[in-house]
């Protein structure tokens, strides 16, 4: 079934994911591409008639920094609706014959901008309006340059009392832009902005819906692989777990999955894995407890980055060898590596590859491993956001509490142990983050009936390598120290330490300490992202 769709344009904005995420979240299909690609492959990508409109993103650069950072100019000659954010609008201003200056002064954060003309992008949408009866948007903005004339045809759509242009359009030829970021939470009326332009002007039908991906998602991969076998690194996370159950449910028992246990799970977690898919599921799953293996390699070693790479290493040296047994089977052989693969992975590889984006950071996922085992590659959820990679597991019949669970690093506790991995630090830790969990799913917020898990976007426990002196009962301890992390975030670009109550707080530092013998000190963590990130390491 083929989709309408919106493509967005990339100039190497870090917030670019955001902006195909709101277009998702109207339930319209969209993909990220480099700004680079070439007007030939525009016309390909428009062939099938399902383009209907082109979004250009914002940038970390400046349009007089490179030369090449242009639309390619068969964007403009599609005849379909184009809407240019911040650096995207001085692109469609130096592509139609209007003027960009260097700014002489940075305009970062939040701003009023005053809607001027009446444009169908903005018609009915304002936060207030003054006494004189302008609508005001209260919006972010970050740019350094600015349009100081519009090219023919434009008219002014938005202004404010520094950035004299912040919006303009060409409502005959459906070209937009806006000075501002649409895209970002900060910008109150962005969603309403962004579906106007995809559902209004575009005239898109919201057609991408997961529970009717399920069909889609099934039929694409019985067509890839057909009547051979296929193997999948299970981690117990989200995306690969939901990446088996959806390969299970379209081709059964051709799919092997290899459940690795490094010893840094969480509590119980590799036994609930194992009751999901062979229990309920009855999936075909190799456990490999390699628990001694990776603690083994991880003594004595305390630096986050090397720590990563020894557990990533290690996964991929056990993984090999399981899937060595399993591709050797014969003419049965495995001949499909099924990975987890979301679309953040991809859109941040590729910015990467195109050095028109800063990277952000590299994926062990996305290549390498399928030609070191002479695999072809089999990837359901590439297209996916996390959010639908979640909606899918649900409509694919996976339990809630499994498929929206708190994200949870690919090293596990390896990086919530802060210095040296050790196995009863780790022992330690795994009790006392299923505390503070089982606390937060618990507990309810009076105001909106529900859990502090769910009002959470990531919660865990971090183990410090100190100790504090303490008294329990009538003896000293010199025990050790836990931290408690809970952050609120829309998107993980930033977040905001949770503010739990302090009753909430009172009762998993109570059972904490009475329970968990060897830990008699818990902090809470009260720094927001940025400046700390949101894992300790």
């Amino acid at each position: 079934m083929q989709h309408q769709k919106i493509l967005i344009l990339d100039f190497g904005s870090q917030v670019t994911q955001l902006i195909a995420r709101r277009v998702r979240e109207a339930h319209v299909y969209c993909e990220v591409h480099p700004c680079d690609v070439t007007d030939a492959w525009v016309r390909e990508f428009a062939a099938d008639g399902m383009l209907k409109g082109v979004i250009l993103s914002g940038s970390h650069a400046s349009l007089w920094e490179d030369e090449t950072l242009r639309a390619p100019q068969v964007v403009f000659e599609l005849g379909i609706p184009v809407l240019g954010i911040c650096f995207g609008m001085y692109a469609i201003a130096a592509a139609l014959g209007g003027k960009v200056e260097g700014g002489h002064k940075r305009e970062f954060g939040y701003a009023e901008v005053r809607a001027r003309g009446h444009t169908q992008l903005f018609e009915g949408i304002q936060d207030y309006a003054t006494p004189e009866g302008h609508g005001m948007l209260h919006v972010w903005m970050s740019h350094g340059d600015n349009v100081t004339e519009m090219p023919p045809g434009f008219k002014l759509m938005a202004s404010t009392d520094s950035c004299p242009i912040a919006g303009m359009a060409d409502e005959e030829r459906k070209f937009y832009a806006v000075q501002f970021h649409p895209e970002v939470t900060h910008t109150r009326q962005g969603k309403a902005i962004l579906e106007r332009f995809v559902l209004g002007i575009c005239q898109i039908s919201p057609d991408w819906v997961m529970r009717d991906h399920v069909a889609e998602a099934v039929a694409l991969i019985r067509k890839q692989v057909g009547d051979e076998e296929v193997i999948l690194g299970l981690s117990g996370g989200v995306d690969s777990s939901v990446a088996a159950a959806l390969i299970h449910r379209a081709i059964g028992d051709q799919l092997t999955c290899v459940f690795v246990d490094h010893g840094l799970l969480r509590l119980n977690e590799g036994d609930m894995v194992m009751d999901m898919f062979v229990g309920k599921l009855h999936a075909k799953v190799i456990r490999v407890d390699a628990s001694e293996l990776f603690l083994g390699k991880l003594a004595g070693v305390a630096d986050p980055e090397a720590k990563r790479k020894i557990i990533g290493s290690e996964f991929v040296t056990v993984f090999k060898q399981e899937a060595a047994k399993l591709t050797s089977a014969g003419a049965k052989g495995a001949k499909w590596l099924a990975q987890g693969t979301i679309y953040p992975d991809v859109i941040e590889s590729g910015g990467a590859k195109s050095k028109k984006a800063v990277t952000i950071k590299s994926h062990h996922n996305v290549g390498g491993l399928p030609e070191q085992l002479g695999l072809k590659l089999l990837e359901p959820l590439r297209d996916l956001f996390k959010d639908e990679v979640r909606e899918l597991g649900v409509a694919l019949g996976l339990p809630p509490e499994m498929v929206y669970r708190h994200p949870f690093p690919g090293p596990g506790l390896g990086v919530r142990i802060l210095g040296e991995v050790k196995p009863e630090y780790a022992d330690l830790l795994r009790r006392a983050d299923a505390i503070f969990i089982e606390e937060l799913r618990n507990f309810k917020d009076e105001a909106s009936g529900k859990s502090w898990y769910d009002l959470t976007s990531q919660a865990f426990a971090v183990f410090l390598p100190v100790k504090s002196v303490g008294v329990m009962g009538d003896g000293r301890t010199y025990d050790y120290v836990v931290a408690l992390r809970a952050v609120q975030t829309s998107d993980f670009m930033t977040a905001d330490w949770a503010e739990l109550p302090y009753a909430l707080l009172k009762k998993v530092s109570g059972r904490i300490i009475n329970e968990v013998r060897g830990i008699n000190r818990v902090t809470y963590d009260v720094s927001s992202k940025p400046p700390a990130t949101i894992e300790w390491e």
